[in-house]
C-alpha cells in the first residue's frame, strides 16, 4: 500500500510531500496523524534544518479536509481538532518552504499559510471555500490570509470562494516567485540550500523572532527585538568579521 506521506532527505534539508494525488492530497485523519508524526521527527533530527512541504502530482498541493471521509460520518469539529496540520507544521522551528504545486483549497489554502516562504508553479491556485461549503475556518486562515495580503484582498477571497491564480497570488504578495511545474522543486532546494549556508542558530531564532514580533504590536514587537538582541551579545567581534568577509564574498559571488 502506498504511504501516504513521503519524505525525502537531502544535505541539511528535507522534502516531505502529501501523496494523496488520487483524491487531490487530501487531508484525511491518516494523511494528518503521519504529517504530524513525522515533523515531530524531523525537529529532533540535527541533520534537517530545513523543510519543503509540497504535494504530489500537479493536480493539488492539497485540497483540503477529506470530505468523502467526512461523509462516512466523522463531524467537521472533530475533523478540525484531530491532528490539526497548521500546528503539525508549527512543531518544526526551522524555517518551512511551501511548494506549492497545484491547488490549494479551503484547508488547504491553511496549510499553505502555515509554511514560511511560499514559492507556486505557474499551475497553482488558491481558493477558500468555507463560505461556500457552510463551515468557519478552525486552522487560522480568517486571521493569516488578511495579515499576509490585506483585509479587503482577503474579504474579497473569502466571502466570494473565487480562486487566486499564482500570478496574482505573487503581485499580492502572497507567495514569494512563480516559476515552472519542473523549476518548483529545484527553485524551493535551492532556496533552501541558500538559508543552510547562514549561521545555524539564526535560522530558529530569527524566523522566531518575526514570528513572534508580527503576533505583537509595532512598539512591543520593536522591544522584543531589542531584548534578544542584547541577549545574543556574546558573538566576538573576530567571529563577526569573519562572517561578514563570507559575506561579501557571496556578494561578489552572486555580482558575478
Amino acid at each position: 500500500m502506498m504511504a501516504v506521506l513521503q519524505v525525502e532527505r537531502g544535505d541539511g534539508y528535507a522534502v516531505v510531500t502529501l501523496n494523496r494525488p488520487e483524491a487531490m492530497n487530501a487531508l484525511s485523519a491518516e494523511l494528518r496523524t503521519s504529517l504530524a508524526r513525522t515533523v515531530r521527527e524531523l525537529e529532533v533530527d540535527p541533520d534537517i534544518r530545513v523543510l519543503i512541504l509540497t504535494g504530489a502530482g500537479e493536480r493539488a498541493f492539497t485540497a483540503g479536509l477529506d470530505l468523502k471521509e467526512l461523509g462516512g460520518g466523522a463531524s467537521i469539529s472533530d475533523a478540525v481538532d484531530v491532528e490539526d496540520p497548521v500546528k503539525s507544521i508549527a512543531q518544526f522551528s526551522g524555517p518551512v518552504i511551501g511548494a506549492i504545486n497545484g491547488v490549494a483549497i479551503t484547508g488547504g489554502f491553511e496549510l499553505a499559510l502555515a509554511c514560511d516562504v511560499l514559492i507556486a508553479a505557474d499551475t497553482a491556485r488558491f481558493a477558500d471555500t468555507h463560505a461556500r461549503v457552510g463551515i468557519m475556518p478552525g486552522w487560522g486562515l480568517s486571521q493569516k490570509l488578511s495579515r499576509a495580503i490585506g483585509i479587503y484582498r482577503a474579504k474579497e477571497l473569502s466571502l466570494t470562494g473565487n480562486f487566486l491564480s499564482a500570478q496574482q497570488a505573487a503581485d499580492w504578495g502572497l507567495v514569494n516567485r512563480v516559476v515552472s511545474q519542473a523549476e518548483l522543486l529545484p527553485t524551493a532546494k535551492k532556496l533552501a540550500a541558500d538559508m543552510l549556508t547562514t549561521v545555524p542558530e539564526m535560522l530558529v531564532g530569527y524566523k522566531k523572532l518575526i514570528d513572534d514580533g508580527f503576533a505583537a504590536s509595532f512598539g512591543d514587537g520593536l522591544a522584543l527585538e531589542a531584548e534578544r538582541a542584547r541577549a545574543n551579545g556574546g558573538v566576538t567581534a573576530e567571529e563577526i568579521e569573519r562572517r561578514r568577509e563570507g559575506v561579501r564574498a557571496r556578494g561578489q559571488a552572486q555580482q558575478g
